[in-house]
């Protein structure tokens, strides 16, 4: 049998501590992100300073020592914890005779890779040129090679001599006109569904923590057509960058559109949070945040901080949150129990997923009135703008009137008070 998996890449990751009480934690993400991008960690080093050297990052004895160590494990990828300026990486490559990777770049990578959709891969195209802008100057190093494996979209395979400002440059403003254009038409789509009274529920938190899994398990437990409207999981992290939105038809006539963005991460580059500011548009417009937490992770109280901080940055503020801690199945506590307002569950467990839909139902529909009405016969739309706006319980068809059960939100209450019964 020929295998035609393509061979992982050897690689060596280290990191500067400059006396963070969360850098193992940093070196920990950072070889699941090395994996992510289809490397073999091999081994890893760390040095303790006070400052970062300007111009090599790590100390000159430190760089002899990683050498050394990564030569005797055949590593050919030097990964590193932070974002490096051009000089550093430059003088690394020349010190080392390895490539170098910073973690940016590495992010980056993975982002190319991943990206499905039209707008997902401009994003991260304009963000790897704003990457790039910088760094376009040429290396007297032989092993500066074309950075970007994996990229496979346009530009992406020019190595830093073959690109200038002005390329560079036309390039960006192309990117983000085409962006726009993509943006706008996803927007008239959200547009349509913000006119439409059914709340909005977005899954946020960090990647990897189960937030597709959970879109699946509530598409299976309330949707006749649940398979194709299924989406992508798998254990990686960023295993899909791209938002889906789903429609959630609960058995009581309750419904919301669900959305599963984009994983966070620490230390997400600034590019990527600015590309993809459109991206999480959807849990911007959200009326309720469930914040997915892998609660059998050791660092989950950072990931629920790192995900908050992403959340801030891209003003994503004031809307009522559910923390969904999620994997109980691998923990010894039990599950599914409701703490509050926050979950303790599992996204494969059945029990589980009908018990956060509740839990939804219960905190979307907080504010909502249950009204009994009777409505004209005559006035269609009427009927027709409470079926596009509320929740219909019940209706029912008289000689006299249409007779309706309905949860409306506050805002249109005054509308249909005149009918109450």
């Amino acid at each position: 049998m020929i295998d035609n998996q393509p061979k992982k890449v050897k690689a060596f990751i280290a990191g500067v501590n400059l006396n963070d009480p969360n850098f193992d934690y940093y070196m920990t993400e950072l070889a699941n992100l090395t994996e992510a991008n289809n490397m073999k960690v091999v081994g890893q080093a760390q040095q303790n300073l006070e400052n970062i050297a300007s111009g090599t990052y790590f100390g000159v004895g430190k760089i002899n020592q990683i050498k050394a160590m990564a030569q005797g494990l055949k590593a050919k990828v030097l990964v590193l914890n932070d974002e490096l300026t051009p000089v550093q990486i430059r003088n690394l490559e020349k010190m080392t005779k390895l490539r170098v990777i910073d973690r940016t770049e590495l992010i980056l990578e993975i982002f190319a890779s991943r990206a499905r959709t039209k707008q997902a891969k401009l994003q991260v195209q304009l963000a790897r040129l704003q990457y790039e802008l910088p760094r376009l100057h040429p290396s007297e190093n032989n092993l500066d090679q074309q950075r970007g494996g994996g990229f496979a979209n346009r530009g992406a395979g020019e190595s830093k001599l073959e690109m200038n400002r002005r390329t560079i440059g036309k390039q960006i403003s192309a990117i983000k006109k085409e962006l726009k254009a993509v943006e706008s038409q996803e927007e008239i789509k959200a547009n349509r569904r913000n006119q439409s009274r059914i709340p909005k529920v977005a899954l946020v938190g960090y990647t990897n923590a189960g937030k597709s899994t959970t879109m699946n398990g509530l598409l299976k437990a309330f949707s006749d057509e649940s398979s194709d409207k299924q989406v992508f999981v798998k254990n990686m992290l960023f295993a899909t960058l791209d938002t889906s939105v789903r429609r959630i038809d609960m058995k009581n006539n309750f419904s919301f559109i669900l959305s599963d963005t984009v994983g966070f991460i620490s230390k997400l580059p600034h590019n990527l949070v600015e590309s993809f500011k459109a991206t999480l548009q959807e849990a911007k417009d959200a009326d309720l945040l469930i914040n997915v937490v892998d609660s059998s992770d050791p660092n989950m109280l950072q990931m629920i901080r790192t995900t908050q901080e992403v959340l801030n940055e891209i003003g994503v503020k004031g809307i009522p949150m559910i923390t969904a801690y999620n994997k109980a199945d691998q923990t010894d506590r039990n599950y599914p129990q409701i703490e509050g307002n926050d979950i303790l569950y599992s996204a494969v467990d059945d029990k589980s997923i009908k018990m956060l839909a509740d839990l939804i139902v219960k905190r979307v529909f907080a504010s909502y009135d249950k009204l009994n009405l009777k409505l004209p016969l005559s006035d269609v739309k009427l009927l027709a703008y409470l079926h596009e706006r509320a929740q219909v319980t019940s209706e029912n068809y008289k000689y006299d009137g249409v007779y309706v059960t309905a949860n409306i939100a506050p805002d249109d209450l005054s509308r249909f008070k005149q009918y109450e019964i």
